[in-house]
């Protein structure tokens, strides 16, 4: 089986692609196209930096509820 990522530019293109695909009895499901937003990705991004540069505080289990 194969996976197939269309992506329609208009309304009338995902009602198309849909009844094709209903009339040859292939399933299909929609997501939704919503990424994170950039500015978020930015943060991790440069958390992740921070974390392989050795920028972070270490906390044990234990003193977590301190």
């Amino acid at each position: 089986m194969e996976t197939f990522i269309v992506h329609p530019e208009n309304k009338a293109q995902a009602n198309a692609i849909k009844a094709v695909l209903k009339a040859m009895n292939i399933s299909f499901e929609k997501t939704s196209g919503k990424t994170y937003d950039p500015s978020f990705v930015k943060k991790i991004k440069k958390s992740e930096e921070e974390f392989r540069n050795g920028q972070f505080k270490s906390i044990k289990t234990e003193d977590l509820w301190k």
